[in-house]
């Protein structure tokens, strides 16, 4: 019998946001709220009741006047706050009274049993603070106030005390925040850095703006990093050492072949060893590209002289004129793009490598009698060069995984490797460069589109040579390249 089905945990979930600005700042700024909330309370308090300390002072100001001052002096001070002409307030005036005789018009029914000192009491609905004291002559006498205007006055006073602290907190908040932002910029260029890396960039990440906290995780990112540069490194020797001791090995099965093939055998043998032939030479060639992939990938050391264009195109078309020959193939180079007078700063292997990879690629997959152009331009500061036919073409969509090691497209019944465009997009990227697919010659988007490989030389790679350092006399030396 079935149980009850339990919810199942997806392991890929993304993760709660763990950012280090946005919890930091958050918490700042309730750290920043929090102490101004406490500050602010105990500032309102402490400010409230000191000006009730002071308003009591004042009741005790008015008593010790009226006590220097005698009866005679009490009764003028009391008419003298009762007056309505000075425009008094009702609400705000200190009151007078005395004690132990019948109450005016508008005095408070005080209770003569009241002893000497500070009383807050209630009378009609009113709360009153006075003041009891006694005259040298024994008459006894109140100061007093209203406890509502006391009241007003101190919340006034606390609210004055409290509101820079209040209209500061959001200021300090939107520091805090700026702050954050800003000593964390440099992790944050950190990554974009290290995310705008290629798999093959492997050397250390700088620490010269890293804050100390952060220098041990990139440290230990670095050693990785050592590692993994390490263990690539064994594994292109181990491809660049295995392929290059198998070369002797299928060297000497195609020669054996060959013997074979001058002895006399049946038709049945004779086709079983042309087939031979073809997989030995599909091995050899299989091996020479695994080579030149594991020379792609490592950067050489050596000084690179500037190599002339033109000279690459000759050789390139040089080793594959008779491939296609062969095939009736209209090989040849673009007039006017034959890249006169253009050279390129680098490796004179990696150029030969990327034009050949290209053009053979291109012949291979051109059906007989097809076309390949090759060309070469210089646009906007920067080296372009292009080949293009009029073969079968490579689908958009299909167009990113070619270069893909060992990927062929499916269907494709020509021989080959899968190498030929990644060791190009190799040589490329490792000079800053970019390899590109598009449409050839058909320019159209559907089958037959045919196929067009750009190469985009970094600008800095690119050098001409100036019309005024051309030299008529042969006897002068050939004149020095410039950059663009």
């Amino acid at each position: 019998m079935d149980g009850a089905k339990r919810p199942v945990k997806l392991q890929n979930q993304p993760p709660k946001s763990r950012s280090l600005r946005l919890r930091l700042a958050l918490w700042l700024s309730a750290a920043i709220a929090a102490v101004a909330v406490v500050a602010g309370a105990y500032a309102f308090w402490q400010t409230f009741d000191e000006v009730h300390d002071l308003q009591d002072d004042v009741l005790r100001q008015v008593a010790a006047l009226v006590h220097h001052a005698g009866e005679e002096g009490m009764q003028a001070l009391q008419y003298a706050t009762d007056d309505d002409e000075l425009d008094i307030d009702d609400d705000a005036q200190v009151r007078i009274q005395a004690l132990g005789q019948p109450a005016a018009k508008g005095d408070v029914a005080l209770p003569d049993t009241l002893p000497n000192g500070l009383h807050t009491l209630d009378f009609g609905g009113d709360s009153y603070r006075l003041l009891v004291h006694s005259l040298p002559s024994g008459k006894r006498f109140a100061v007093m106030q209203e406890t509502s205007l006391r009241d007003e006055i101190a919340l006034n006073s606390a609210w004055l005390t409290v509101l820079p602290l209040l209209l500061l907190v959001p200021l300090l908040v939107l520091m805090t925040v700026l702050l954050v932002h800003r000593m964390l910029k440099p992790v944050a260029a950190l990554a974009q850095e290290v995310d705008a890396r290629r798999d093959t960039d492997l050397h250390a990440v700088p620490q010269q703006a890293l804050p100390s906290e952060i220098r041990p995780f990139v440290n230990a990112i670095n050693r990785l990093l050592a590692r993994v540069e390490q263990s690539m490194a064994a594994q292109r020797r181990f491809v660049a050492d295995a392929a290059h001791e198998l070369r002797s090995p299928m060297t000497a099965l195609s020669l054996q072949a060959q013997r074979l093939a001058g002895a006399e055998m049946s038709p049945s043998a004779q086709e079983r060893l042309h087939t031979l032939q073809q997989g030995i030479e599909r091995n050899r060639r299989l091996l020479d590209q695994l080579l030149t992939m594991a020379r792609a990938q490592e950067a050489s050391a050596a000084p690179v002289e500037p190599v002339e264009l033109n000279t690459v195109f000759r050789q390139v078309l040089e080793d594959l004129m008779p491939l296609a020959e062969a095939r009736h193939i209209d090989l040849g180079l673009v007039e006017g793009a034959e890249g006169h007078g253009l050279h390129l700063r680098v490796q004179v292997v990696d150029a030969l490598t990327v034009v050949k990879n290209l053009v053979d690629n291109a012949i291979r997959y051109v059906p007989d009698g097809g076309r390949v152009d090759v060309s070469a331009r210089a646009a906007g500061g920067s080296l372009v060069i292009e080949v293009q036919d009029n073969g079968p073409g490579i689908a958009a969509a299909d167009r990113a995984r070619v270069l893909e090691r060992f990927f062929r497209l499916p269907g494709i019944k020509v021989e080959g490797t899968g190498l030929g465009l990644p060791i190009a997009r190799e040589i490329a990227v490792r000079h800053r460069s970019e390899l590109l697919l598009g449409n050839g010659m058909a320019h159209t988007s559907g089958p037959g589109c045919g196929l067009r490989a750009t190469v985009l030389f970094a600008p800095d790679l690119l050098l001409t040579f100036s019309t005024q350092d051309v030299q008529t006399d042969p006897q002068d030396s050939a004149p020095e390249p410039q950059a663009l």
